[in-house]
């Protein structure tokens, strides 16, 4: 190494390289060296740690491992090294001569063994013997899977720990656990193998330029921000991270984890605390800024399903599909958009709403904090003729990065005040393009930029190197973000999330609001009722009589939201009196939009503990447009979670034959009624009403399902596909609540008719619904009511 150094000295001169100063050996193991994450910015920026520290006094050397041999993975690793570049103000002479050291410095060994590591060991302190150095330090930067991490740590605790008085610090990647059980989990196990001041785990959001100057901008402007940065001044903070590019090719990692565990509880929360902490009197000192971070993690309000509104943009399922080889029937709720309402606890910041949202597919790929002024100015005079600042919206802007500005920024209202930086790394741009930013032009702000940028995983390698904690997440911090998002996360991944189609065409639909304390979508998501005029009425529902039973009569859109609200009513009444829910569903177009409307509105429904059945099949496979079970499957099951064991198709299809008798598909789907259903009696059955006065597919002139003691039956329709299989209507009348869905201008005559019609269930099947010990309940349209 001494060799090496006195070569930098011969081509470079004294001046640039000091060789008497020999602080020790430091050796950098990079587990993971040919994954992509390595050899897109790992390797990078430690040749850029390289390219700093070379003339500093320690010696180096750089080991890649990775579980292939050498023979298979050794090339693979030198051709990104002989790729790296060097920043724009070192000088070529200089950039060869270190890129070629750093070469030289380079090995690769194949780390899959609690042997290999053993191996490693040796080969570090016979380099150190051979050249007489004395050990600094060993730094591990662990870029592989987190399941990898516990054997790992067990090797390196083992048989590779560095000579006494030399440091250890092992880096790690996130994911940092999937909730606060499985975070615990894994943070006990690496405290068997190394000390709280040995792990940094690495946001590397914290090494973005804007983010890591967030304290730095704090503590330098204080004198300005102090009067104002509290609740009494802030109208709101935004968080935000939007991407264009959706979860393809990485749907098995976002099946997972989804958009809050993969940058929200992360990401997103570190900047929140960075933004609201106390600001400690020396910044510099990382237990002081962790603590400060960890006071303001502690003082978060709970959140609860008010908290949040999510989407999945519309082609998530059918990718989850391919990559994952799941068949039709899957179906996902996992979010790829989340909007967030967080609430901080203290004097500072009560009643501040503090809103992280992030998504993909969305319409633009940027990343930035807002801190949103309330604005108590008036002025008389117009704005035109005097231009004055002090009129306009009052914000501060951390551009992380991409955006319509294109680099990262901190942009300061010239109405609140001139920002001071250090000169050495940021400057004042005076030269801007003609953008606006947030409504106003950005000669409205005063805009600075980095003098020169800097990818945040070398600033982060260096702050490792220096052992300068701050810009890492201790156990303390992780367990305490965990246990905060972990009782939203299990809300929310039993809620189906808002489907949106991607980029532009999302248009107003993830626009949300702040209302009464939480968030809600701006935009009504429209129901897509078939063959019906929507309208729209704020009436309440009208609870009269119908054929003497209980009538609840709205607007269609109403009318479905109230049926809604009593099925769930049912079903968690249901769950509380028996463990589960038996919900029998009718076909036809008419149940359409209630399906949609459970499926997206109804978060908190106990899907998990409901047993769908169907009242009625047509006699097609499940994959034509007219099986009714395909049409469940299409507006509801796609979108909601009930276990696959907990939905009954009726077995119209059997032994490659569509309703053949000979198969007794009628028998075995009686027989699953029986074993599941107990006494037969389902909580509650939905039922269509048929021009003609049908229900289920029992229809006029037919006595089998009307009379006797069938449960299941094959019927005949008078219209195309003639052949069905229903539930008789002696099965129907012993559920304990029986709902008739109504609906449209279509369905007046039927209603008018039997309203004045004998009852004879022959010639009128739905007369035939009579709930032997149960509720019936008619659910009718103003259009089908009244026309």
């Amino acid at each position: 190494m001494l060799l090496n150094c006195l070569l930098i000295v011969l081509l470079l001169g004294a001046n640039f390289v000091d060789c008497t100063g020999q602080k020790g050996h430091i050796s950098v193991i990079l587990v993971g060296a040919t994954g992509d994450l390595a050899k897109k910015y790992l390797w990078q920026g430690l040749f850029n740690l390289y390219l700093n520290e070379a003339d500093r006094g320690h010696s180096f050397s750089f080991y890649g491992g990775a579980l292939s041999p050498p023979e298979k993975a050794e090339g693979l690793m030198f051709d990104v090294l002989k790729s790296l570049q060097c920043p724009g103000d070192v000088t070529p002479d200089r950039c060869a001569l270190l890129k070629d050291q750093f070469l030289r410095l380079g090995r690769y060994r194949q780390l899959k063994t609690a042997e290999n590591y053993t191996a490693l060991n040796q080969d570090i302190q016979n380099t150190m013997s051979e050249e007489g150095l004395h050990e600094s330090g060993r730094l591990f930067y662990l870029s592989v899977p987190p399941f990898t991490y516990t054997d790992i740590a067990r090797s390196i605790n083992a048989t590779c720990r560095p000579l006494p008085g030399a440091w250890l610090r092992v880096v790690l990647e996130k994911p940092f656990g999937h909730d606060y059980a499985s975070a615990q989990q894994l943070a006990s196990d690496l405290q068997m193998f190394f000390k709280e001041e040995e792990i940094y785990r690495i946001d590397h959001y914290l090494g973005k330029q804007t983010v890591e100057q967030i304290l730095p901008f704090r503590r330098q402007n204080r004198k300005h921000l102090d009067p104002i940065w509290n609740r009494e001044y802030v109208e709101r903070v935004e968080i935000v991270l939007k991407e264009t590019v959706d979860a393809k090719a990485r749907t098995s990692f976002y099946e997972e984890y989804g958009v809050i565990r993969d940058v929200i509880q992360n990401h997103l929360t570190e900047i929140l605390t960075s933004l609201s902490m106390e600001v400690p009197l020396n910044y510099s000192k990382s237990y002081d800024v962790l603590q400060a971070k960890l006071e303001v993690m502690n003082s978060l309000q709970s959140l609860d399903h008010s908290s949040a509104v999510i989407g999945q943009y519309q082609d998530y399922l059918m990718q989850v599909r391919e990559e994952l080889e799941k068949n039709s029937n899957f179906f996902t709720n996992t979010q790829t958009f989340a909007g967030v309402l967080v609430q901080i606890d203290n004097t500072r910041w009560e009643g501040v709403p503090f809103i992280l949202t992030s998504g993909k597919a969305l319409d633009e790929r940027t990343a930035y904090v807002r801190v949103l002024f309330k604005d108590n100015s008036f002025c008389l005079q117009k704005e035109e003729k005097t231009g004055r600042a002090f009129c306009k919206r009052k914000q501060i802007i951390f551009h992380i990065g991409h955006g319509d500005l294109g680099f990262p920024a901190i942009l300061v209202s010239r109405g609140l005040f001139k920002p001071k930086f250090p000169s050495s790394q940021w400057r004042e741009t005076t030269e801007l393009p003609l953008l606006h930013l947030f409504g106003q032009a950005l000669s409205d702000y005063y805009v600075y930029r980095p003098v020169q940028e800097m990818d945040a995983y070398s600033l982060l390698i260096s702050n490792i190197f220096y052992g300068k904690k701050e810009t890492f997440v201790t156990t303390k911090n992780l367990l305490s973000s965990w246990k905060f998002w972990t009782p939203l996360l299990e809300i929310l991944d039993r809620e189906s999330p808002r489907v949106y189609p991607g980029g532009s065409e999302n248009d107003q639909l993830l626009d949300f609001v702040i209302e009464n304390g939480g968030l809600r979508f701006a935009a009504v998501e429209p129901l897509e009722i078939m063959g019906m005029e929507q309208k729209t009425n704020s009436f309440a529902s009208i609870h009269s009589t119908f054929l003497g039973n209980s009538m609840v009569s709205n607007w269609d859109e109403q009318l479905i939201e109230k049926l809604a609200q009593d099925i769930q009513l049912a079903a968690e009444s249901a769950v509380q009196h028996s463990g589960v829910f038996h919900l029998a569903l009718s076909g036809g177009s008419t149940p359409l939009a209630l399906f949609q409307r459970l499926s997206k509105h109804h978060h908190g429904f106990p899907w998990k503990r409901t047993h769908l059945w169907l009242v009625d099949e047509r006699c097609v496979p499940f994959t034509e447009p007219d099986s009714n079970f395909g049409n469940i499957e299409k507006y509801l099951l796609q979108h909601v979670r009930v276990p696959y064991i907990n939905i009954h198709p009726m077995p119209v299809d059997r032994n490659q034959r569509i309703c053949s008798e000979e198969d007794l598909g009628t028998e075995v789907y009686a027989k699953e009624i029986s074993a599941h259903v107990s006494n037969s009696s389902f909580d509650m059955v939905l039922l269509g009403l048929g021009n003609d006065g049908h229900t289920a597919s029992i229809f006029p002139g037919a006595q089998d399902g009307i009379e006797g003691d069938k449960l299941v039956l094959f019927t005949e329709s008078p219209g195309h596909p003639y052949r069905r299989m229903s539930l008789s209507l002696s099965l129907i009348n012993k559920a304990r609540k029986v709902a008739v869905l109504v609906l449209g201008k279509g369905k007046h005559d039927i209603v008018t008719l039997i309203s004045r019609a004998e009852r004879n269930p022959i010639k009128w099947p739905i007369f035939g619904i009579n709930p032997t010990f149960g509720k019936l309940v008619w659910y009718i349209d103003y259009d089908a009511l009244l026309k």
